[in-house]
C-alpha cells in the first residue's frame, strides 16, 4: 500500500498510462482511488460498470481490480444471471479491510468512534462535561483509543488508518451561552489540537469542523447521492451547516461558506438575530432550566432523549420558525434541490422538527423563490464523528473531490 497511500493524486480524467516510472506510479494510483470510490458510492459494481464509469479500458480495471481484490480492500458479491453470456460479478468494499478513528468535540459531550471502510461504526466511547477544557479532552481521546485498540485484534489494530478531528474552530467563543467562565475557555487559544494529538498517538491526524464534518457524512454516506446541491443544518450546542454544489462540498473563498448559524432570522417578538440564538440545543437547555427540568440529560446520549414536554414543543416551533427563514434566503441565492436537517438529537426528534420547518415555510412570502425539498438528514446525531473518521479515509484510500477537508500543517 505505500505507493498507493505516498503518491500524488492525478488531475481528474488522468486515466490513461503515461510513459516514465513517477508518472505511471501517480496514474496508478489515481485510477487505483478512482475504482474504489466507484465502487464506494455505488455500493458494488461490476467490471463492466466500472470500465463504462471511469473511462480506463476493460483490461486496466481487470488488472487494478485484481490488484486490489489481492490486497484484501475488494470482496467479491452473488453473481448477478439472466443476462447473456457469464454472470456479472459485482465488486463491493471489503468493510474489513481498513478502519479510521473519529473524534466529535462538542460543547457538552465528545465521542470517539471505530468506523470500518464502508461508514459503518464498529466501536465508541462517549464523554460528557458543562465545558470542554484542553487537558481532560486530550486525555479521553489518548485513552480511548487506548482502550478501543486493546478491543481490536493485532491485525485489525494495523489496518487503522488515521484520526479525524471534528470540533468547532475558535472553541472559547460563546463562553456565555454555554455557561463556562471565559478565562477557562481562553484556555483554547493557545492550543494547537492537532499537534497536540500527533504527540499522543501513532496515527497520523487530520482536523476539520465539525459542522463541516457533519455535511461531509452526509454527502459521502447519507442523502448526498440523491441531491447534487443542497444546503446543511446540523443542530448541535449551536447549530452549523455546510453546502453542496455539483456533489462537491463548497468551502468559498475563506473556507466559512455554509456557516449558517450566522444568518439573520426573526425571532418571536420581531427583533433579528442570528440563527443560532434560536435553533441551537443551548437555547433547548435554558427553556428546560425555566421550567425546572435539569437539562443535562440531554448530554448523556444524543439517542435517548425523553419528550420533555411544553418546552420542547416551544422550542420545535421557534426552531423550525428560524429554519424557515433561513431555508428561504438561501433559496433565494441558490438553487439548491434540497435543504437537509439533521442533529444531536433522536430520529424521532428531528423528524418533528423537519415536519414544523416545512409548515413554517408555508406561512412566509415565497414569491419569486423555487423551494428546495426539506428531508431529514440520515446519518443522524453521529454525523460529526463519521465526517471525521471518514478524512484518513480520503486521504488515503478513496479520491476526495467530494468531501473537501483541509490537512492542518
Amino acid at each position: 500500500m505505500s505507493e498507493r497511500a505516498g503518491a500524488a493524486q492525478a488531475a481528474p480524467g488522468a486515466v490513461l498510462e503515461t510513459s516514465g516510472g513517477a508518472n505511471q506510479v501517480r496514474v496508478r494510483a489515481y485510477n487505483e482511488r478512482l475504482v474504489m470510490s466507484l465502487v464506494r458510492r455505488h455500493s458494488g459494481l461490476s467490471k463492466a460498470d466500472i470500465a463504462r464509469r471511469s473511462g480506463l479500458s476493460a483490461q486496466t480495471v481487470t488488472v487494478i481490480m485484481r490488484a486490489l481484490e489481492s490486497e484484501g480492500l475488494l470482496i467479491r458479491g452473488t453473481p448477478v444471471r439472466g443476462k447473456v453470456g457469464q454472470p456479472s460479478v459485482p465488486m463491493r468494499l471489503n468493510p474489513d479491510a481498513v478502519y479510521s478513528f473519529g473524534v466529535k468535540i462538542g460543547r457538552r459531550s465528545a465521542d470517539l468512534v471505530l468506523m470500518d471502510f464502508v461508514g459503518r461504526i464498529r466501536l465508541q466511547v462517549h464523554r460528557t462535561y458543562p465545558y470542554p477544557m484542553p487537558a481532560p479532552l486530550l486525555a479521553f481521546i489518548a485513552e480511548g483509543i487506548a482502550e478501543l485498540e486493546g478491543r481490536l485484534t493485532p491485525q485489525d489494530r494495523a489496518r487503522i488508518a488515521g484520526i479525524g478531528i471534528a470540533a468547532p474552530f475558535e472553541l472559547w467563543s460563546w463562553a456565555e451561552e454555554v455557561g463556562a467562565p471565559p478565562s477557562d475557555m481562553n484556555e483554547w487559544r493557545g492550543v494547537d489540537l492537532q499537534a497536540e494529538i500527533e504527540a499522543r498517538v501513532s496515527y497520523p491526524v487530520f482536523l476539520q469542523n465539525d459542522a463541516t464534518s457533519a455535511c461531509a457524512a452526509e454527502l459521502v454516506f447519507g442523502v448526498g447521492p440523491q441531491y447534487p446541491d443542497f444546503i446543511y443544518f446540523f443542530i448541535g450546542s449551536f447549530i452549523g451547516g455546510g453546502v453542496v454544489l455539483n456533489s462537491a462540498l463548497f468551502s468559498g473563498r475563506t473556507g466559512t461558506a455554509g456557516a449558517v448559524g450566522s444568518l439573520p432570522v426573526q425571532r418571536r417578538d420581531g427583533k433579528t438575530v442570528q440563527l443560532l440564538k434560536i435553533a441551537s440545543i443551548f437555547v433547548l437547555e435554558n427553556l428546560l432550566r425555566e421550567h425546572g427540568i435539569n437539562p443535562e440529560t440531554l448530554w448523556y446520549s444524543a439517542e435517548d432523549w425523553i419528550d420533555f414536554g411544553e418546552p420542547l414543543e416551544i422550542w420545535i416551533q421557534d426552531t423550525a420558525a428560524a429554519l424557515a427563514q433561513a431555508i428561504v434566503a438561501s433559496a433565494s441565492v441558490i438553487d439548491f434541490s434540497a435543504a437537509v436537517i439533521d442533529g444531536g438529537f433522536p430520529a424521532w426528534v428531528r423528524e418533528r422538527v423537519v415536519v414544523a420547518t416545512r409548515a413554517a415555510v408555508k406561512q412566509l412570502d415565497l414569491q419569486g423563490v423555487v423551494m428546495p425539498e426539506i428531508v431529514e438528514g440520515a446519518v443522524g446525531s453521529q454525523a460529526r464523528s463519521v465526517g471525521g473518521a471518514s478524512l484518513p479515509l480520503f486521504s488515503r484510500y478513496l479520491l476526495d473531490q467530494n468531501v473537501l477537508f483541509k490537512e492542518l500543517a
